[in-house]
């Protein structure tokens, strides 16, 4: 069985791509290119889901938008 994560993306100050998946909160990872950082964040997101069913915790977390004035 396969699942789809939404993941963020951004360069850091090192130039290394940094990419996180905020459905599972601080599983973060990166790469020297983008694609490398989007290789380990799947490995990432595996051990993350791996120790929260391990802990007993849901498997990830309920994600909305909401609207703010600004």
């Amino acid at each position: 069985m396969s699942r789809k994560f939404d993941v963020e993306l951004t360069i850091g100050e090192d130039g290394w791509w940094v990419v996180e998946c905020p459905s599972l909160p601080g599983c973060v990872s990166q790469g020297r290119t983008e694609e490398e950082a989007l290789e380990n964040i799947k490995e990432a997101i595996q051990a993350c889901l791996e120790v929260r069913r391990e802990l007993g915790l849901p498997e990830s977390v309920i994600r909305r938008t909401v609207e703010v004035a600004a």
